[in-house]
């Protein structure tokens, strides 16, 4: 018998929309022995029915989460259990893999001698929403979680995206896994943290080439998905609320002044606040170009300011209530630790 070197493992909940896209590109790698196994976490839609008709995959469930216990990480917990592989991947079902990509990751991880490689995916929007809000949550994410900290063994910064999260599975099992974190909403940064604590190497970056997702495919599901965890992604995140609402106005009021300057023919009056208005959105546009969004979303995003001003200010009081809701469960928590704590991640 071939022996397997990657298990893949996708949670579903209710993914019906997309994890056709998603298995049909997984069962299509090549260069790789692999398998997949799907855990179907009560889903009430065809989530079940669409990922049996792909031959050779594997379709589980994982049960009721106990108490504490978040619904995905039970999920994960259920699908790697009993796995031989030398590696395991966490990935979700709204994510498309590139062809080839998974015998790459493979290789980038052992050429470097990662025990954990975190792909951050190409973000793809569909809706105006979309692009208006997801390259300012993204910029900041990337501002916040440098991935050069992150990579230094010698810096304390730890952060991985659960929407690609692969691991040597021996080291994976010997620090419990997804066990250890299981009452964590921010499991994927909990996970990395936890490995490089015990000085087993991260690898995180982005995954230009290598996966793609489209994370939310409505308004609604974009709302609830950031409220959950917008606030304890970023310290002090009131304060950031401020400061992107305070820009959005201090663009848009700068500029229009130099525009109303402008039509009245006033020279003077339109030189500085054209001026400023200009520098001032360079400078948010400079954040927003390292988010790697497509031009229509970056042009777009200035007007998701107050979009994420407001979210942050919705996920911050879910979170000081110690409640949040999340594919129509709700879960309690413990006041959120900060974001970049020099003993956290950065």
């Amino acid at each position: 018998m071939t022996e397997v070197t990657v298990q893949v493992i996708v949670p579903a909940r209710n993914e019906e929309d997309c994890i056709a896209r998603c298995l049909q590109s997984l069962t299509s790698q090549k260069g790789i022995n692999y398998r997949i196994t799907v855990v179907d976490d009560g889903s009430a839609d065809r989530t079940r029915e669409i990922a049996e008709s792909f031959p050779g995959v594997q379709v589980v469930s994982p049960g009721d989460p106990a108490p504490g216990v978040s619904g995905k990480c039970n999920a994960l917990i259920a699908g790697s259990k009993g796995v031989d592989a030398k590696w395991i991947l966490f990935t979700d079902a709204d994510t498309f893999h590139y062809s080839g990509s998974l015998a790459a990751a493979v290789a980038e991880a052992e050429e470097h001698g990662a025990d954990l490689l975190s792909y951050s995916p190409e973000q793809e929007t569909g809706s105006l929403f979309e692009d208006m809000l997801m390259p300012v949550v993204y910029a900041e994410l990337t501002r916040t979680y440098r991935t050069e900290r992150v990579n230094d063994p010698n810096d304390p910064a730890a952060a991985a995206n659960g929407q690609y999260i692969l691991v040597r599975r021996k080291v994976y099992e010997a620090l419990e896994g997804h066990a250890a974190v299981a009452d964590k909403l921010l499991e994927d940064v909990e996970l990395a943290r936890i490995f490089k604590q015990t000085n087993h190497k991260i690898l995180f970056r982005f995954g230009a080439g290598r996966v793609r997702t489209r994370m939310y495919r409505s308004f609604a599901a974009m709302w609830e998905g950031w409220t959950k965890n917008l606030a304890i992604l970023f310290n002090y995140p009131l304060r950031l609320a401020a400061e992107r609402l305070i820009e959005f106005y201090l663009i848009a009021i700068l500029l229009g002044l130099a525009l109303t300057a402008a039509v009245k023919g006033d020279v003077k009056a339109f030189a500085p606040g054209a001026l400023l208005g200009l520098i001032v959105y360079a400078s948010f546009m400079n954040r927003i170009r390292r988010a790697h969004f497509p031009w229509r979303a970056n042009l777009l995003s200035f007007l998701g300011l107050p979009l994420f001003s407001l979210l942050l200010v919705r996920s911050w009081l879910h979170s000081a209530r110690g409640e949040v809701t999340w594919k129509g469960r709700k879960y309690l928590q413990s006041a959120p630790k900060r974001a970049t704590d020099s003993s956290k991640q950065g």
